[in-house]
């Protein structure tokens, strides 16, 4: 039977589609795991163990290079939750031009201070701000989430340019025409509010920083609710204090933002949204499901995505070092007659599958895994 292990509370959805699976939180050697936050650095994998899905888009949480190399598929579930953190997005946008926060907490104090309506129309010109239509704003990263914030945004009445270098054309169909595509340099000359939507990497790790803060309108507002570290606090805090930013407003509060004035720390509520749980458990459900039981590859972040109709009596699934030779050598190690096969590469690995009109024995499945740059092949009978 398959065995499926959570690392964290999942919505019950998935466990209706794991009715046939055992399915909990105590599952030993696994052949899947559903996750959300849980760090698995020091998880160590058991031999069974075929993939990890993650029930939202970050990935950070597990050593996905690591599990390529072990052949273990890392699955994510991209635009998911993409309407609740736009959601989110968008309420902080008027967090950013109004000054709704310091407000409010400007007005619990005033609790038995006798009339509150009078000292309510003293003290509110404190906390005048500015309307967020006709402004600019900049939306780095246009994948699920920065697309749905542009054309929401767009809505409301923002002027709002767009930068991503990797823009799929299925996000570009998506795009609100009304969205001027644009680079990063020009956003930060031009937007009034910038919103970050990219993935951490070595190369957006603290892109914002001293450098590219001082490129800003000052004044600006910074949204940030992709990655905390795609920010250098400190340069966030400068900026803060100089008033080069007029409000940084992050969805990963550190102990060195917490307090500091003009910087609005929400806990990490993105894709805090029973719905945006169900989608991604749902998504991240069928992802171990298809490879598991089909060998499909669907929005894995370590491997190459590959998907095929089943044909003949069985399936050999080989993950294997993309080098020119290697299906010919794999082709030639499939037992009967192939009467279906599909391959795809991606970062160095390769991934191949093979439909064959006979059972895939166990010796056959071991000339398979033996043969030289071959990293793990399984048989779906």
């Amino acid at each position: 039977m398959t065995k499926i292990l959570k690392l964290n509370n999942i919505s019950p959805l998935a466990e209706k589609l794991f009715s046939g699976c055992e399915y909990g939180d105590k599952i030993e050697n696994p052949t899947g795991i559903m996750v959300r936050s849980a760090q698995m650095a020091d998880y160590v994998p058991g031999p069974e163990l075929l993939a990890v899905a993650r029930a939202g888009a970050g990935t950070n949480n597990i050593p996905c290079a690591e599990y390529a190399e072990k052949g273990i598929a890392v699955f994510n579930t991209p635009g998911a939750n993409a309407n609740a953190v736009k959601e989110l997005v968008i309420c902080e946008l008027f967090l950013g031009g109004r000054k709704i926060v310091d407000a409010i907490d400007w007005a619990k104090s005033l609790k038995g201070c006798g009339d509150v309506s009078k000292a309510v129309e003293k003290g509110k010109a404190e906390f005048a701000g500015r309307e967020i239509m006709g402004k600019c704003l900049g939306v780095i990263g246009l994948g699920a989430i920065g697309v749905d914030v542009a054309n929401a945004a767009a809505a409301l009445g923002m002027n709002v340019y767009g930068a991503d270098p990797f823009l799929s054309a299925e996000r570009a169909v998506r795009l609100s025409s009304s969205i001027k595509l644009s680079t990063n340099e020009e956003i930060f000359k031009t937007c009034d509010f910038i919103t970050v939507h990219v993935p951490l990497t070595p190369e957006t790790k603290a892109m914002f920083n001293d450098d590219t803060l001082a490129k800003m309108k000052s004044g600006a507002v910074l949204i940030n609710n992709s990655r905390g570290d795609l920010v250098d606090d400190a340069a966030v805090i400068r900026a803060l204090e100089s008033g080069k930013l007029s409000r940084y407003i992050t969805d990963f509060p550190t102990d060195s933002l917490i307090g500091v004035k003009n910087a609005v720390c929400v806990p990490h509520l993105g894709a805090s949204t029973p719905e945006a749980e169900d989608n991604c458990a749902v998504m991240a459900a069928n992802e171990l499901l298809a490879y598991i039981n089909n060998g499909n590859i669907i929005n894995s972040v370590n491997l190459p995505n590959l998907s095929a109709e089943r044909a003949g009596k069985a399936r050999l699934c080989v993950i294997y070092r993309a080098t020119p030779d290697m299906i010919a050598k794999i082709t030639a190690l499939v037992p009967g007659n192939c009467v279906n096969s599909a391959s795809s590469t991606r970062g160095g690995f390769g991934y191949a599958v093979f439909d064959t009109d006979k059972k895939i024995t166990d010796e056959d499945l071991k000339k398979v895994a033996s043969a030289s740059g071959v990293i793990r092949a399984r048989a779906i009978n």
